[in-house]
């Protein structure tokens, strides 16, 4: 099977989850990054089916969406359960890191400074707490807990890479303290990254 997947050379959880569950399980595939001029032309050539990236092409067939990627390179990687409920347990997170990105994504048209910085604040008192909190009640109890199930799937790759896209600074107006306050969910995100084949990845494409 020839797997390649495409978005930029950055760590944002939408392409992430898939790079690292095919990783993980030891799945060949192509990391393609593209430029921002070939993003472009690939918007207007009718390459992207929703005009968005990460796409994969799996033998020449395009599949877009981060969920159905996601879901596909779980189980191509068996970091996606088999068992009807616990799957639907770890889509609901990815559902849930879609939803949070949807309420941060507009303030990156807002052209004025002021506003733009008014509708961060609002994000990082208010939205992203209330979020995160909804994301710690589903995290289990204990020092080595996954979200589903005894071991790690992509649910705990998604919410991994989605806490260090606001712990990072990536998001000028949301500090990166903003996830101090679930110690839990902070765990659980350092347990993620420290995984030995975890932080070689990283250390290989981003250090």
């Amino acid at each position: 099977m020839d797997i390649v997947l495409v978005y930029p050379s950055f760590p944002f959880w939408r392409a992430e989850v898939s790079r690292l569950a095919l990783y993980l399980g030891d799945v060949e595939f192509e990391n393609r990054h593209p430029s921002r001029d070939e993003f472009r032309a690939a918007k207007s050539d009718g390459s992207l089916p929703f005009g968005q990236m990460p796409i994969m092409i799996v033998d020449g067939e395009t599949i877009a969406q981060t969920g159905a990627i996601a879901r596909f390179c779980g189980k191509l990687s068996g970091l996606y359960p088999a068992d009807a409920l616990a799957a639907a347990k770890v889509d609901q997170l990815i559902d849930a890191a879609t939803d949070i990105t949807t309420k941060v994504s507009p303030t990156m048209r807002i052209q004025d400074e002021a506003a733009k910085m008014a509708a961060r604040r609002a994000l990082a008192e208010d939205t992203l707490p209330t979020w995160f909190g909804y994301l710690e009640a589903l995290l289990p109890e204990g020092d080595d807990a996954f979200f589903v199930g005894d071991n790690m799937s992509i649910a705990d790759l998604a919410i991994w890479r989605l806490m260090g896209w606001f712990t990072g600074g990536f998001l000028d107006g949301i500090p990166a303290t903003v996830v101090e306050a679930f110690p839990r969910l902070m765990a659980h995100s350092e347990r993620v990254g420290s995984h030995p084949k975890v932080s070689q990845w990283m250390k290989e494409n981003y250090d």
